[in-house]
């Protein structure tokens, strides 16, 4: 079982670690291409459109509703590709009809997420780019189906390589439109859907490798697809609450010049770590807990989620560290070239350093929820969710008026942490399984200790090397000197404080 789990991490970590870093890649030539530009504002909000609502019918929903129902089914060899092709075609259906009606009402859903655009060039521009874009969420759901039906048997490869694929693409684009003198806007909307087919035919190539060829077919309901329905409604309202926070927090943006941007390049930043450490803990943890919770293995349950939660915090506590110690240094380093300027380091760094702050409550967020969607609970979540939504809605509306577009990052941090603690005592609450043994917490305030040592470390770094990054020249080796020492002086303390045994993770290594 630990094998399996480490392996299955290595994999999912190691290409989301790819796929981060193209992102990165990605986001810096945006940056330098369009800045924090109107056309910038127009086109992330277009972006966020067909990305918002697909946590409705994919990860946020089916995906967690669906994956431990096929992975039973899988296991038990009890009609899982009938069941597969039936929630695949219901799927396409629903998304096909949905993307028809978002095309005709796409000024309302722009005006729903940044209503401040309404005041200039912005809100045609997003509603032009969002009607290109919106297309996307038929594919990328799919996409997310089929990946549910990979990761449940255990092939983690094309599922965690598909947004390496979305990444290539967009580089690509962004580099022939520059090329050819075509606007960069423009071609970044279009972008969006052809990517989003590249990755839908790589997931489904392997799906079909994998024996599960789906094709869609007329839809029809089933006894099967009915539970499906009951068990992912409450984690599609789950869904919507958090939306709802993500929707307040870019209505508060978009009264702000330039926010909507600030806020886009601060979440990527902290993106890298929770994408690397907590989706994909998420993606391999949620199938193992149901395999063992279908064999009845409690010891082998709290195992999995043990060293699920040890090991997302011993990689994610010092990320944050990081992000909260230097943010100016790693957005001015990163970002500031070309339409990027040193006002938009400023802001950006500020946002990213108060999302550092919610960093471990996002990772822990993902790792306990799937106590919950192991035992196709997802009723409590909605709760939990419902709660963190009035505390974002209150904090970031209230807070605007006296801290401006900042307020937004804080309230989805503040919002994070209280869903977070909700869950952690909700899921102790359901028996000794679903608690954290007694190792999780003998290394819990290990990680915490060696990780602000390291802060300190990095401060000190900073202090010293503070002309470096006053030198053009000088700014890529001066960051490349403060991560590669962070990273060392965390492995340091780790071991000397007891955080983690080197001898575990080569050993994980060898397992990936």
């Amino acid at each position: 079982m630990a094998s399996r789990l480490a392996r299955g991490f290595m994999t999912v970590g190691g290409w989301t670690m790819a796929s981060r870093i193209l992102g990165f890649v990605r986001d810096i030539m945006i940056g330098a291409f369009l800045g924090s530009s109107a056309v910038a504002e127009a086109f992330l909000i277009a972006f966020s459109l067909p990305n918002m609502f697909r946590r409705f019918f994919a990860e946020g929903t089916l995906n967690v509703a669906f994956v431990p129902m096929f992975a039973k089914k899988h296991e038990g060899g009890d009609g899982a590709l009938e069941f597969a092709r039936d929630a695949f075609s219901g799927l396409a259906f629903i998304l096909v009809i949905f993307s028809i009606i978002a095309q005709i009402f796409m000024p309302a859903l722009v005006y729903a997420m940044a209503s401040g655009f309404t005041v200039d060039s912005r809100f045609d521009l997003a509603v032009t780019y969002g009607r290109i874009a919106f297309p996307y969420i038929l594919f990328i759901s799919l996409a997310a189906l089929l990946s549910g039906v990979l990761n449940a048997t255990g092939r983690f490869v094309a599922a965690a390589a598909a947004p390496v694929l979305l990444n290539v693409i967009f580089i690509a684009a962004m580099l022939c439109a520059d090329y050819m003198g075509i606007d960069i806007g423009t071609a970044l909307a279009w972008t969006v859907p052809v990517a989003g087919i590249a990755q839908v035919a790589l997931v489904w190539v392997a799906a079909n490798r994998a024996g599960y060829r789906l094709i869609p077919r007329m839809p029809h309901m089933t006894p099967e697809l009915k539970r499906l329905a009951i068990i992912a409604a409450p984690a599609a309202l789950a869904g919507g609450v958090t939306q709802i926070n993500l929707l307040v927090g870019r209505q508060v943006a978009s009264f702000y010049e330039g926010a909507v941007a600030w806020l886009y390049y601060a979440d990527r930043l902290y993106q890298l770590p929770l994408g690397v450490v907590g989706i994909a803990i998420g993606i391999v943890l949620l199938p193992e807990l149901s395999r063992n919770l279908r064999a009845g293995d409690m010891t082998a349950s709290r195992e999995a989620l043990s060293r699920a939660g040890e090991m997302s915090l011993a990689l994610t506590i010092p990320a944050a560290v990081a992000l909260i110690v230097v943010p100016t240094q790693l957005i001015e380093v990163l970002f500031q070239r070309g339409a990027f300027s040193a006002d938009d380091t400023a802001r950006t760094a500020m946002a990213t350093a108060v999302y550092g702050v919610g960093l471990p409550a996002f990772v822990l967020q993902k790792v306990l929820a799937s106590v919950y969607f192991a035992r196709e609970n997802t009723r409590t979540p909605f709760h939990f969710a419902l709660v963190g939504m009035v505390v974002n809605a209150v904090l970031a509306i209230g807070l605007s008026y006296y801290l401006g577009f900042i307020a937004a990052a804080i309230a989805t941090t503040i919002a994070a942490w209280t869903i977070t603690g909700l869950t952690w005592i909700g899921a102790a609450r359901i028996g000794e399984d679903t608690r954290f043994d007694a190792r999780f917490w003998s290394r819990f305030w290990r990680i915490i200790a060696a990780s602000w040592a390291m802060g300190a470390l990095l401060w000190v770094l900073l202090m010293v090397m503070g002309p470096m990054f006053g030198t053009a020249g000088l700014k890529v080796v001066a960051l490349t000197i403060l991560v590669f020492g962070g990273i060392a002086a965390y492995g340091l303390f780790g071991q000397l404080f007891g955080a983690f045994r080197l001898s575990e993770i080569k050993a994980a290594f060898r397992r990936g």
